[in-house]
């Protein structure tokens, strides 16, 4: 036989010459669930400001039961604050810049300009759902009242410390909150103790649950030195739970409190987008949320 074989049909680098790929659109690691969005109850805020209002002294409101009695019925009234807390929306913004001769000459099989776009705006409702949990001024982490702040007893996330949880969000909790290794972790404090949560399906996704409550994941509540914090809410504004509050009917909506707009064409040739989203959060009531404070997500058992 010969040091270099003799070819006998076409091979496959020439044949690629003939072929196309089939390409997909641009993948980005960085996109998850949003599951927080997809839960919480919106308001639209058409001006911008939303303020709530409480009353000022509940314990002060007196009533009676009726007795059979010619007594005297208490009067009373029910005071309010005199100025509740106003919050203003956030606005998360970027702008999306596309040479027109890239877009000209290179969309297809996808197109380039939305492409940019989809991707970006996946980022921006990235940073949304951060703002939501960490945001200094309205997110969840930062208002939370110093009576609705439990400490874990062993360190772990155990069944004791979200049943604890419950205590403080009695009231029609929705689901708790947690970054993906607290629940694992929480999954094996629970194996230990001979009680594995069940799950539920949401979303066409599978959820573990405690106590009837989903455990919803979130990357969002960040882990700092094996630690992170595990959260429970109430929602929707009827409960006077937490509500989502965003802006609605802008100038280039293309989904709630998201707006596109164009900005033109400059010297270079160069086309600019405007992607802005406006949002923010209120927690209409103290006992809308607790959270499980500095939990330890990397103990793990050996089982025999």
């Amino acid at each position: 036989m010969s040091e270099k074989q003799i070819q006998t049909a076409l091979g496959d680098v020439a044949a690629r010459t003939l072929s196309n790929a089939t390409k997909t659109v641009p993948m980005l690691s960085t996109i998850s669930p949003r599951w927080l969005v997809h839960l919480l109850n919106w308001v639209p805020v058409e001006a911008g400001i939303y303020r709530v209002n409480k009353a000022k002294d509940p314990n002060a409101i007196v009533v009676d039961c009726s007795s059979k009695d010619e007594r005297e019925l208490p009067a009373t009234f029910v005071d309010y604050e005199e100025w509740g807390r106003e919050y203003v929306l956030n606005a998360v913004n970027t702008v999306v810049d596309v040479h027109t001769r890239v877009s000209d000459l290179y969309s297809s099989p996808h197109n380039q300009i939305k492409e940019q776009l989809r991707l970006t705006i996946e980022t921006v409702k990235e940073r949304q759902e951060s703002e939501l949990i960490n945001n200094k001024e309205y997110g969840l982490l930062h208002n939370i009242s110093d009576n609705q702040k439990v400490k874990s007893r062993s360190g772990f996330p155990t069944p004791d410390d979200l049943d604890e949880l419950l205590t403080k969000v009695w009231k029609e909790p929705a689901f708790f909150l947690a970054h993906p290794k607290a629940i694992a972790a929480f999954g094996r404090e629970c194996t230990r103790r001979g009680v594995p949560p069940p799950t539920v399906s949401l979303f066409g996704s599978q959820f573990l649950t405690w106590r009837g409550l989903p455990l919803i994941p979130t990357d969002k509540l960040n882990v700092v030195n094996g630690k992170t914090n595990i959260l429970l809410i109430r929602t929707g504004e009827s409960r006077q739970g937490v509500v989502g509050l965003y802006q609605p009917n802008l100038p280039g909506q293309q989904s709630m409190g998201l707006s596109v707009r164009f900005m033109g064409i400059n010297h270079k040739a160069i086309a600019s987008y405007l992607v802005s989203l406006y949002c923010s959060l209120a927690v209409l009531t103290d006992d809308a949320i607790a959270v499980l404070e500095n939990v330890d997500v990397g103990n793990y058992y050996e089982y025999k």
